[in-house]
């Protein structure tokens, strides 16, 4: 992705990306951290992010908690650490006008499903209802044996007594959130590819998509006939393979398209 200044996009791309909206059987999202930066969620990466302020989490801490689960529990209790700080941010977020956008989206028939790379819950909390997670929700736990999932305070957590198992099945339970090196859970990769493979159109919208395999998703779009619309400051990977690339900050631009749909909508 450059860092070169956004260009305006004009009226004529959003009545463009309407239209394309409005000709699609299928429509999905793809959405990613972008997204979130407005609703005062930090980056993880850069100046201010998580992991700058906190260090970046180790590459196999899948493999860590699956060596010691009550460990990495206590240190997730750990009021001073680094998933303390993210926990605070996410809990203290609320949804923005890109993730209200999205849901009328989808109330008023245009999207099927979204598909969000966001561990922050901030699409369910705005009224979207046909969601995949596909780096879990951080406000959810998750059994790694049966995929049960349940909110994070529905489970009692005994600090003397880790780590916490399922009722019913017996198996650990760890967050939603997946780790560096964990597998995405089956249910969610079936799930994201299934969509994929369903799509004709794919908003691709505050994500550079070049973290798979999420950004395989909107290129299965793209290579069986699709239609990709891209919602982004710049330019990214995958703009080349883009119809329209409606250009500014989430919330403002996702808007306009939304109010530029309902304009198309109401002259059929």
């Amino acid at each position: 992705m450059t860092d070169q200044p956004a260009i305006q996009s004009s009226e004529e791309d959003f009545e463009a990306a309407a239209r394309i909206l409005g000709e699609s059987r299928h429509a999905i999202s793809l959405t990613g951290a972008g997204l979130s930066v407005e609703s005062g969620i930090p980056p993880f990466r850069g100046p201010g992010g998580i992991w700058t302020i906190h260090g970046e989490p180790p590459m196999d801490g899948y493999q860590r908690f699956l060596r010691d689960p009550a460990s990495e529990w206590r240190e997730r209790l750990n009021p001073k650490g680094p998933m303390k700080a993210l926990a605070e941010t996410l809990f203290q977020a609320r949804p923005n006008d890109a993730h209200f956008a999205l849901a009328e989206l989808e109330k008023i028939g245009i999207l099927r499903c979204l598909i969000t790379q966001n561990i922050d819950n901030l699409h369910r909390a705005a009224g979207h209802r046909e969601i995949l997670e596909i780096h879990g929700n951080a406000t959810l736990l998750r059994c790694l044996d049966c995929a049960r999932r349940w909110p994070r305070d529905a489970i009692e957590v005994d600090p003397k007594n880790l780590p916490p198992r399922c009722d019913e099945c017996g198996g650990v339970i760890k967050s939603d959130t997946v780790q560096f090196g964990e597998p995405i859970p089956p249910d969610l990769l079936h799930g994201c590819f299934e969509q994929g493979r369903q799509a004709d159109c794919c908003i691709v919208a505050g994500t550079s998509a070049t973290v798979y395999p999420a950004a395989q998703i909107p290129l299965d779009v793209y290579h069986h006939g699709g239609r990709l619309i891209e919602v982004n400051l710049y330019e990214s990977e995958i703009t080349r393979a883009c119809a329209i690339s409606l250009r500014g900050p989430g919330a403002a631009t996702l808007t306009r398209l939304l109010e530029a749909v309902r304009a198309a909508q109401s002259r059929t």
